[in-house]
């Protein structure tokens, strides 16, 4: 199994590119069910978990194809399944994203119900119970999904939670839908935003994209599109956290600082010096951090995937932060990591209290979810010595070449088996 040797307390200077953003990027080429044309991506990542939704739509018999570095073909013109078997499902919670296109689009549609993901429950009722009162019959069967309806009928929506997959599903489902449908207490991620753009470039009626009232007008048929996916504002806001972890100095290119204001902010009350432009942002600071509090919620609050990185940076700044997740249960799995780093950290229910150390220490340690891996590295580059992360795999499903991004910014990584 790989792992990543990080020789640590190098300070990271330099440009780096933010990649597409993963989370945009799955739900887009959902999205592709949708029509028989051809629906073109640009700026998709290379990362396991778009490779993982391409083989679960190659096994429907759509056409979904890797042109270049970053430019995806899809064509769902021969569809042969309504199926997401389990085997891909379970590497990947995302899968879900296709219930509500097959549905929408072929009436039918049998999807696994996600497994067990590391952090914590991720219930899709809110899936289920939308689709029903569009009018379709979905029963769960042996771990199953199977929903079933003629023409998906439009309706009011509210959500008894804010989801974004709920918020995306609900919206795919609704394109093709017969008259308005409204959801409300809507997802307002620049994701959604992002794939409504795409639906609308595809001659849906959407508008509301970004606040908690989405309003979708059915049309009979979609037609495809040329689309290019927004930048990974997670990816970018974790090299700007390496940045200040380092006492380092990056630009990230190719970004997007509207999408990371609560990021940005809480850079700024760390110490930081953080610019920004159109596309770019550069964070650097020159002394050690100053430790910040943080409370995950909803966007445009502070995000949840960056809760672990801020943890990381906290660890060697100086005073105590406070981080309360309110978003998912379970989600302080890389504190016993960073523990064994030295890092001081005690953690109550959904609180975890940090009091910065002067500098951490090179240890073996463990990814066990995305973000928390994240957290590792940035830990690894801040400590002395060397530190060995294992189980990466974590990381390739969200992170793009991580080793080589950071190698050009000057941080002495290496990918081994």
């Amino acid at each position: 199994m790989q792992k990543l040797k990080i020789n640590g307390g190098r300070r990271l200077v330099g440009e780096v590119r933010a990649s597409g953003a993963k989370n945009a990027a799955l739900p887009i080429i959902a999205a592709g069910l949708l029509t028989t044309d051809e629906v073109i991506l640009h700026n998709v990542p290379d990362l396991a978990d778009v490779r993982t939704m391409g083989r679960l739509l190659e096994g429907m018999g759509v056409v979904c194809e890797r042109l270049d570095a970053s430019t995806v073909r899809i064509n769902a013109s021969a569809v042969t399944s309504t199926e997401a078997p389990y085997e891909l499902v379970k590497t990947m919670r995302a899968s879900v994203l296709t219930l509500g296109p097959l549905v929408a689009r072929f009436g039918t549609a049998r999807v696994s119900l996600p497994g067990g993901c590391s952090i914590g429950a991720r219930p899709v009722d809110q899936h289920i119970k939308a689709l029903k009162l569009m009018g379709a019959a979905v029963e769960i069967d042996h771990g199953y999904m199977n929903a079933r309806s003629k023409r998906l009928k439009g309706c009011r929506i509210v959500t008894d939670m804010v989801t974004v997959t709920g918020t995306e599903n609900i919206m795919m489902a609704a394109v093709l839908a017969e008259g308005e449908t409204i959801i409300e207490n809507a997802a307002r991620e620049p994701e959604v935003v992002d794939l409504a753009n795409c639906l609308n470039a595809m001659g849906a009626r959407i508008t509301g994209a970004g606040t908690p009232q989405i309003v979708v007008e059915g049309v009979e048929r979609l037609h495809g599109c040329e689309h290019t996916v927004i930048a990974d504002r997670i990816e970018t806001g974790t090299f700007l956290c390496a940045a200040l972890a380092t006492r380092g100095d990056i630009l990230v290119t190719h970004a997007d600082p509207s999408s990371l204001e609560a990021v940005i902010g809480k850079l700024r009350e760390a110490g930081g010096t953080i610019e920004t432009g159109r596309d770019w942002i550069r964070a650097r600071i020159d002394s050690r951090a100053k430790a910040v509090d943080i409370r995950t919620v909803p966007h445009p609050g502070f995000p949840t995937d960056m809760q672990a990185q801020f943890m990381a940076l906290n660890t060697v700044s100086e005073g105590v932060g406070r981080i309360v997740e309110t978003i998912f249960e379970n989600r302080f799995m890389h504190v016993p990591e960073l523990q064994r780093m030295g890092a001081d950290i005690h953690v109550d229910g959904h609180t975890a209290v940090v009091r910065g150390v002067e500098h951490l220490e090179g240890a073996n340690v463990m990814a066990t979810d995305l973000r928390a891996s994240a957290s590792l590295v940035i830990a690894g580059l801040a400590a002395q010595g060397e530190t060995v992360i294992d189980r990466i795999y974590h990381l390739d499903r969200g992170y793009e070449h991580i080793e080589n991004k950071l190698s050009e910014l000057g941080a002495d990584i290496q990918r081994v088996d």
